[in-house]
């Protein structure tokens, strides 16, 4: 099922737009999604807020565009680095340094994710969401999975459900990293967990 939603990036998108985008990431990353306060986007980019409700609508619409931003963004860079790996390993492990870019951005990250998904469970207009989010992740994930399954190095018997476990390894990962209180000397120790726990969940004959 392909997504019907846009996926911006920055070359897709005026400097005016990532502009505002940046900064609402910025803002939702301090204040959450529950808690963004527009002013203090506006504030942020040196804008009024009356040209955040130009360009976006409502507010919404602006959470939404701003984490279609970041997935495509993080979707881009693991597909420029998976293709300069040459073996489906070596594909899933470009892929996992990828995505771990560094403790203060995987935790800002996964901090706006939560909240996002709260957010959403009693928002009607973020009914979308988990499409998106499968949609352009998991299909990242799946594409490295059939080079596996070519290759002969992977074994799952279906790739769609195999991209949602890899996802979950990852996300289940990410999210018990964030509540230790040591999380910052912990990162590169999740790190290479989620490299073993994929690798030996494709590879188990």
């Amino acid at each position: 099922m392909q997504s019907t939603n846009p996926t911006p990036l920055d070359d897709e998108l005026s400097p005016k737009l990532v502009h505002l985008i940046r900064s609402t990431y910025k803002m939702m990353g301090r204040q959450g999604v529950h808690g963004l306060n527009l002013q203090d986007v506006a504030d942020d980019a040196g804008v009024s807020k009356a040209i955040l409700f130009y360009y976006f609508e409502s507010k919404e619409t602006l959470i939404l565009t701003t984490m279609r931003w970041v997935l495509a963004r993080v979707a881009r860079r693991i597909r420029d680095s998976v293709a300069r790996a040459e073996s489906a390993h070596d594909k899933v492990l470009a892929m996992i340094d990828a995505i771990f870019v560094g403790a203060e951005a995987n935790r800002l990250f996964y901090l706006s994710f939560i909240d996002l998904l709260a957010y959403a469970a009693r928002n009607d207009k973020f009914g979308d969401l988990h499409d998106t989010f499968r949609c352009i992740i998991n299909g990242v994930y799946a594409d490295i999975i059939r080079v596996g399954l070519d290759e002969g190095a992977f074994h799952v018997a279906d790739v769609a459900e195999a991209a949602t476990v890899v996802r979950a390894i990852i996300d289940g990962l990410f999210l018990q990293w964030i509540q230790d209180a040591d999380w910052a000397d912990r990162y590169l120790e999740r790190r290479e967990a989620c490299k073993h726990a994929i690798l030996a969940y494709l590879q188990a004959a």
